[in-house]
Order: structure tokens, then sequence, then C-alpha cells
């Protein structure tokens, strides 16, 4: 079994690399990189040289390139100590021509066209646009930089190399003192209760464990999952965070910040993490904190994407085993009677019609029945989980109705139930020691991957009924070219696919003696 399992696990992510490879491949190789603008309220808005730079440094943030900036590159020679600060400033001003260079200028860019080339970057070099012979036009200021298209590998290679974070003591590249961890048995968040916490300076969030009233009680900032980061979706936001934030209105509390600043508040003071000279421009931030771990989230009322997803996909997945399960044994049971017709008529109902047109069905009949239409996340009420849990899991109700009456009467004909009868076995054994047993393994193998397909979400249902859910966000991302969040939602329900195989042949061998993951040599 161990050695099944450390094969199929290695199979398994060998496979998830692929399927990212080639959603990369076709998004990066296949697709036309100019759609990602197509969404982009603010590509209408610059002009001239303006909008190619703002092409190049979407590209950029989107994978698709590699970009050097001339003032960057110059920056990074006085990092360097190959160029004084007072040379910079002057090289960095480029003429509206190559022409009109001054000479420190032209011997910079010289050296800069010559990295490039070394380092397989096309250098660009726009000339000023003039509106008049004096005047330059909006965004036709002579522009400089270097590009090369990412390679394949690069992006793999970077993806998942950056899947686990772990924040440490040097994570903040800022002068912060000394760097380090405290560990205290008393937060200073929690009024001097009882709370033990990890707090660190210099690292990229402040609390690195805690512990609090809300589930799961011990929380840890230390090590975080990144999926990658939303362009257009969810703006600059991470899609871990983006299907696991809360959401709703705000929820707020008494407050005492570090200053000693005392208010109601919605700030989520756990979660604070550095913002590099954020107390020195702001008044706000100066009135609450003592350093610059001023970005903090929010408490909100709703639960996040992936909360409302699961926890509707999950009850729609008990209601069509406890209802599915025995009217398919049922259905094999009273084969080929009238309850058999009726049940078959259904089976043949839900899988025939499309899902959105039976969904309008139940929600227009849901509205009769005066049940909520429409998902409020503001609400109390539990009703408003009533119609999309139903419009879940009728169809999975139908699908374990169908194939446990096919499986059920296949087992029925069997030889070996024959000669149990021949044995003077009862009906009533029969049925329960052998038949159904023999029935319910294939059965059994689904139930990881409809629980684990819980987490994924129901596009239609969701967006019929207007459930704040992870089901479309994958939906979303194509539409507006999100490349970020596409990779990451894909790689997400990959990791959940070969989960799912996994978990199903393992509880498929517990349940049936015959499986035996145990290679034997003949």
């Amino acid at each position: 079994m161990t050695k099944y399992l450390i094969r199929r696990i290695l199979h398994a992510l060998i496979s998830v690399c692929i399927v990212v490879a080639i959603v990369m491949i076709m998004i990066y190789s296949l697709l036309d990189r100019n759609q990602i603008f197509a969404q982009d309220p603010q590509f209408s808005k610059v002009s001239n040289n303006d909008k190619t730079l703002y092409k190049y440094r979407n590209w950029r943030d989107y994978g698709y390139v590699d970009l050097m900036m001339y003032s960057d590159y110059l920056v990074q020679l006085v990092k360097n100590g190959e160029l004084q600060e007072e040379v910079r400033s002057k090289a960095v001003n480029i003429g509206r021509t190559e022409k009109a260079d001054s000479e420190i200028t032209a011997e910079y860019v010289a050296k800069f066209k010559d990295w490039a080339a070394a380092n397989g970057y096309t250098v660009i070099r726009l000339d000023a646009i003039m509106q008049t012979a004096r005047k330059v036009a909006p965004g036709g200021q002579a522009k400089l930089f270097a590009y090369k298209d990412r390679p394949l590998y690069q992006r793999l290679l970077n993806y998942f190399g950056g899947i686990i974070k772990v924040d440490t003591i040097h994570s903040v590249t800022d002068d912060v003192g000394e760097r380090g961890l405290t560990f205290t048995w008393h937060d200073p968040l929690a009024d001097g209760k009882f709370s033990p916490a990890i707090i660190g300076n210099g690292t990229l969030h402040k609390y690195l464990l805690y512990c609090d009233g809300k589930f799961p009680f011990i929380h840890q900032n230390l090590v975080s999952i990144n999926l990658g980061k939303s362009y257009s979706v969810n703006k600059n936001i991470e899609v871990t965070v983006t299907m696991t934030k809360t959401q709703g209105s705000y929820v707020q509390s008494m407050v005492t910040y570090p200053t000693g600043l005392t208010e109601m508040s919605a700030d989520d003071l756990h979660s604070a993490i550095y913002q590099s000279g954020s107390l020195e421009t702001s008044d706000v931030n100066k009135a609450r904190f003592t350093d610059n771990y001023t970005s903090v989230q929010t408490f909100k009322k709703g639960m996040s994407r992936m909360g409302y997803s699961f926890t509707i996909g999950i009850i729609a997945v008990m209601l069509a085993y406890l209802v599915g399960v025995p009217l398919g044994i049922l259905l094999a049971q009273k084969k080929d009677k009238l309850v058999d017709k009726i049940g078959t008529a259904y089976i043949v109902f839900i899988m025939a019609v499309p899902s959105l047109s039976y969904i309008l069905i139940f929600k227009a009949l849901g509205n009769m029945a005066g049940l909520p239409t429409t998902f409020d996340m503001e609400t109390t009420s539990k009703l408003v989980f009533v119609l999309p849990i139903i419009s879940l899991a009728l169809p999975s109700i139908g699908s374990l109705m169908r194939w446990l009456r096919r499986y059920m009467i296949d087992q029925m004909n069997s030889d070996y139930v024959k000669f149990a009868r021949s044995e003077g076995l009862s009906e009533g054994e029969i049925f329960s020691k052998h038949i159904l047993k023999n029935a319910a393994i294939p059965i059994i193998h689904g139930i990881p991957g409809s629980v684990l397909g819980a987490l994924t979400g129901a596009f239609i249902t969701e967006r019929v009924y207007v459930v704040p859910g992870i089901g479309g966000l994958l939906i979303n991302a194509i539409g507006f070219y999100d490349n970020g969040v596409i990779v990451g939602v894909t790689l997400f329900y990959a990791i959940l696919s070969v989960t799912s195989m996994i978990l199903g042949d393992v509880l498929m061998a517990m349940v049936d003696p015959r499986i035996n993951f145990t290679a034997k040599a003949r």
C-alpha cells in the first residue's frame, strides 16, 4: 500500500505539472497577448509612446516577457558600484531622438544596448512624438527599454518555485532594526489573557502564529500557498486570498491599536503586513501604529468564496447520497415495477434536460413556494441555501440512482448469486452480504471526488442564484484574460482531481478485500 501510494503521488505530481504546462502553452503561445487589454479601462486612457510602454509593462506583469527599463538599468549600475549617482542623474535623460542624446547619455545607452544583446533582450527606442515643433504630444515622451519573451521552462520554474512561501526575518528588505522572532504566552492584542503568539520583526507578517476564538482557533502566517496573482478579476490580489477572504459587510468591534488608540473598527490587527514607508506618509497610521506593519485585513460578516461553495456543495453531496442510494436500491429491488418506471423517468429527465433549464424550473417553483431565489450575504436566514443545494443535489441523486440500480441488477444476474440461492441463503442475506456490497464499490470510489469537488463550486448554479462562490472564478478569469487566476485555479482543480482519485482507490481497497495494491512477482 505504501509503495503504491508513493508511486501514485509521484505520478499525480507529474500529471499536475503537465496540465499546468499545457495551460501555460495555450495562454502564452496560442492566444493573442493583446486580448488582455480588451477589458482594461486604463488602456484607452493612455496614448502614443505611453500606450506602447503600458503594453510591455502589463505583458511583464502577466508573465509574457522580462522587461528592463533603461532607467532601472542605471539604478542597478549604481547599486553595483559601477556608476556614480551624480553621473546617473545626467545619463538617465535621453533625447527626443537618438541624435539628440548628450555625450554621457549616448555612452550609457550604448552600454545598455550591449548588456541587452549579451542577455538576449531586444532594445526598443521610441522617439518623442511632437504635437508642435517644440511641444511633445501627450504620452509622446521618448522611451528606451529592452524586453525578451519569457521561455516556458522559466515560467514553470518560477511558478512552482513560488507556490510555497515561508515568511522569514529577512522577508522585508528595509532597515527595520533588530530582526528576530518573539514568543509570548500573552498576546498584546488579547488584553493580557493567556494567548500564545509568535511575533516577528523583519518578517512580512507581524504575527506568524496566534490564537483567538475563531475557527480553527490556532492561526499561522508563517507558511502560505501562492497560486498566482490576479491582474484584472481581483487586481493585485493573490488567488488564494481571493478564494479564502471573507466577504460581506464589515463587523466592527472595539479595537485597541499599538499606540493605545481605541476605537470601533473592523481591522484585524493579527493580519498586519509590512508596508514600506506607510508610517511616515500617513497621519492615520501614525495615530494607530508604532511601526510599518500597517496593512491589515478586515473582519466581514460573510464567508469566503470557497466557504460558500463548499458549504452548499458538501450539503448537496450528503443529501444526494442520503436520498440517491436508498432510491437506487429500491429501483433495483422493484425492477420493471411502477416505482422503477417513475424513478427511471426522473433519471431520464434530469440527465436529458440541460442543467440551466431545470435549475430555472426549480428556481421558479421555489419562488412560488416563497423561498429566496437570490443569495443574500447579509441575511441571517438559512433559507437562501435551500434552492442552490437542491439544484446541485438533484442531478447527483439521479446519477446515483442510475448507476446503483445498474450495478445491483448486474450483480443480481451474476452466477455467484444463483449459487448462493442454491446453497439455501435467504434473499435478505444474499442482498445485504453480497449484492449491495459489491454494487456499492464503484459508488464508494466516487465519494472523495464528490467531497473535494464541493470546493470547486458550480458555475451555473452559483450564477443563477447569485451565490458569491468560487464556481465562476475560472470563467471570469478566462473572460478577462487574467492569466494568473487561470493558471492558479487550474492547478487547484488539478490537485483536487488527482487527490480524489488516489483517495478513491484507497477507499475501495478498504471496503473490497479483493483489491491488493501489493505487486507480487510471478
